[in-house]
């Protein structure tokens, strides 16, 4: 039998939350609750395909429905819970730029913590009211987290689910804040929650403040490509889709209480992120005069506090529910690139009225005199 719940998805168009919303509606039999505040990084149009109309909100996807709140609206979140009668809660609602937590801790704490309370308190207020005990005992509370509430590895070794935690910024500890919260309602209040833990995401719908859409656009705007520090921070890269197809197993598969963690094992410094980035699109769409986009390349000051190494061992989710990846770094890159070259619809709106691609969480000079790894 297809996946058939009535689903919450919180953040819904931000962009692991509309990766989801698409795959529950394209793949699966269920029915959409789509949640967002719709702040800077909450883009409506992420929908579109999946049936929402971004100018009035309104649906013509008989399974979606869409609710502009805030997840810290308690009394919003009562009302849609009860209205809606959910199976799952996917909740992916959060404050999620390390560079913008360093320049306003503030409403990380608010909508990650206090946020993720709020939802927690309307989900256990909802499934206490559950008439049936079968009804009960199939309601999942799924919270989306990171691995960098693990904190930083050095050159060796992986993160798993028994890593203690050491969150080193803003948004890394709120996001641990709002883990302990979860599993908190669980062991306190017996609520079914499941917790993932996933690597830094790629793909398409990737708001234009992170690496690899930043490093898209800037090299198709002729613009700098700029790298902190050195380039030698290292992140294990996992594609969007298959995130949202992992994320959909656990809330089928998994153990009510349990932590599964979702990793693409596929390492690369910074560095070498945006050099594939630039060997990609000197393929796909060749600069006039045979230049390369790697020479836009500009290393600048480091992000305080950088941490040096993220690796997850996703061997849990793997051998417990069977999941795999189906894109590695090469193929997920491709269709990334492909999908911003195609999609300027998307972008440049974003580009124009958004988020221009200023730097964010310097907190010290922007320019720095660091060595440039390529000599």
């Amino acid at each position: 039998m297809r996946y058939a719940k009535k689903c919450i998805v919180t953040g819904a168009a931000g962009f692991i939350g509309s990766a989801l919303a698409r795959l529950l509606l394209k793949e699966t039999d269920a029915q959409v609750l789509a949640i967002d505040k719709l702040t800077y990084a909450g883009v409506p149009e992420s929908l579109k395909e999946a049936g929402l109309d971004p100018a009035t909100l309104e649906s013509s996807n008989p399974r979606l429905q869409f609710i502009k709140a805030d997840i810290c609206d308690l009394e919003r979140m009562d009302a849609a819970f009860a209205s809606f009668k959910p199976d799952a809660v996917f909740h992916l609602a959060a404050e999620s730029h390390v560079d913008r937590s360093i320049d306003g801790p503030g409403e990380f704490v608010r909508t990650n913590v206090s946020g993720t309370a709020s939802l927690l308190q309307a989900a256990l207020g909802y499934w206490r009211s559950i008439p049936g005990a079968a009804e009960r005992a199939s309601f999942r509370f799924q919270h989306v987290s990171t691995d960098e509430v693990y904190g930083s590895l050095g050159a060796e070794g992986l993160f798993t689910e028994k890593t203690p935690y050491s969150p080193h910024s803003p948004y890394s500890a709120t996001k641990a804040a709002s883990d302990h919260l979860v599993r908190a309602w669980h062991d306190t209040y017996g609520l079914p929650v499941l917790v993932t833990n996933c690597s830094n995401n790629y793909g398409p719908y990737h708001f234009p403040e992170k690496l690899i859409p930043l490093a898209i656009i800037n090299a198709l705007e002729g613009k700098p490509l700029p790298v902190y520090g050195t380039g030698a921070n290292v992140r294990d890269w996992l594609y969007v889709e298959d995130h949202a197809r992992a994320l959909l197993l656990v809330n089928e598969k998994g153990v009510p209480g349990e932590t599964y963690n979702i990793g693409g094992r596929n390492e690369r410094t910074n560095l070498e992120v945006v050099g594939a980035v630039c060997a990609t699109l000197d393929e796909m769409k060749p600069r006039a005069g045979g230049a390369k986009y790697r020479d836009l390349v500009e290393f600048v000051a480091d992000r305080p506090g950088h941490d040096l190494r993220y690796a997850i061992d996703p061997s849990k989710i793997r051998d417990e529910l069977g999941w795999r990846p189906r894109e590695d770094f090469g193929s997920g890159m491709r269709k990334t690139v492909r999908w911003y070259l195609d999609n300027e619809w998307w972008w440049r709106p974003i580009r124009e009225k958004r988020y221009s691609g200023r730097r964010l969480g310097a907190a010290a000079p922007i320019r720095a005199e660091t060595p440039d790894p390529r000599r």
